[in-house]
């Protein structure tokens, strides 16, 4: 996974693999959302209103039309967030800033586990109106295959956006476990000194008694022809 520690900035400017992109769980998650959201606006706007033999059209879901309004609204934002993501996936190993990854990497988490509730809610309420209409007040046959199909998919839905918000949160965790590592850590802590200090001339300081001259001894090879040695008084 691309969130190695620091988030992965040491990785920055690496070439852009397409096949390991592919195979990433993520990415393949980040696809699996963006058709089941598709499919369920595309469901609702498309089969999800009926006519009672006038002009005016009603939700299939039991005359609610908050309930079509919230599935293709949400429907639509998953979709346009699963293309903007699935972006940022694809430029996220270019970004060298460990600040900017970090910020990514928390807009995705929060996103993902917010729209996994969204997803939640919209499920549990699509299901209870669609239990509560009546084939006698709508023609269920018109429209019966896509409400299915809205409801079954949004379910679909909180199961990838949760791996999602998983996926995240791995990342996310990956990338602080190694903030040890960040140029910003580093540029805090003093520098050590395993080594004497340097003087201005950038040369090692030597104590002044480090080194003695060894005493002068006389021997008969260093006297000179004719040397008498002076009487002691």
């Amino acid at each position: 996974m691309d969130g190695a520690g620091s988030f992965g900035a040491g990785r920055a400017g690496s070439a852009f693999d397409l096949i390991a992109f592919i195979k990433q769980p993520q990415t393949i998650l980040r696809v699996l959302a963006w058709i089941f959201s598709m499919v369920v606006f595309a469901s609702i706007i498309n089969e999800g209103y009926v006519n009672m033999g006038s002009e005016r059209l009603h939700c299939v879901f039991n005359k609610n039309a908050d309930a079509c309004n919230y599935g293709i609204t949400i429907g639509i934002v998953a979709f346009l967030a699963c293309v903007f993501f699935l972006a940022l996936d694809v430029y996220f190993p270019q970004i060298s800033s460990v600040k900017d990854r970090k910020r990514a990497v928390l807009l995705e988490m929060v996103f993902s586990g917010f729209w996994t509730f969204l997803w939640f809610v919209g499920f549990c309420f699509l299901a209870s109106q669609w239990s509560s209409t009546s084939s006698k007040e709508l023609p269920l046959a018109q429209a019966s295959d896509a409400a299915r199909a809205a409801i079954a998919f949004s379910f679909f839905s909180i199961l990838t956006w949760a791996g999602l918000t998983v996926c995240a949160v791995q990342k996310f965790l990956l990338g602080t476990d190694m903030t040890l590592f960040t140029s910003e850590h580093v540029a805090a802590q003093e520098p050590k000194q395993p080594y004497p200090s340097n003087d201005v001339i950038g040369q090692t300081t030597i104590p002044v008694n480090a080194y003695q001259s060894p005493p002068l001894i006389e021997t008969v090879e260093t006297r000179p022809p004719g040397y008498k040695i002076p009487p002691a008084f």
